[in-house]
């Protein structure tokens, strides 16, 4: 009797501790997954020093380069989300 309680509490242990690890992987994974958004941020500052650069160079080109710094700082932002996106399905979906 007493061995079949201890390898309930055993078994019960297990449970939880493997519970816990994969808890554990879970926020280890969304961490990782908001690296990008250090690497996005870096992204967005050369965009608009490399606005700010082509401009004193040229202020006539100011509309051609404002487009392509939007665009520039749209694409460079969307990856940002898109790996907020993945930290938040890592966390909440599974």
């Amino acid at each position: 009797m007493y061995f079949f309680l201890f390898s309930e509490m055993q078994e019960q242990e297990m449970i939880i501790t493997l519970f816990d690890l994969a808890r554990s992987a879970k926020m280890i994974g969304a961490g990782l997954a908001t690296i990008c958004m250090g690497g996005a941020g870096i992204g967005i500052g050369v965009v608009f020093a490399g606005f700010l650069l082509s401009y004193s160079r040229n202020p006539s080109l100011l509309e051609s380069l404002f487009f392509y710094t939007l665009l520039g700082f749209a694409l460079t932002e969307a990856i940002a989300l898109f790996g907020l996106m993945m930290a938040f399905i890592i966390l909440f979906a599974m």
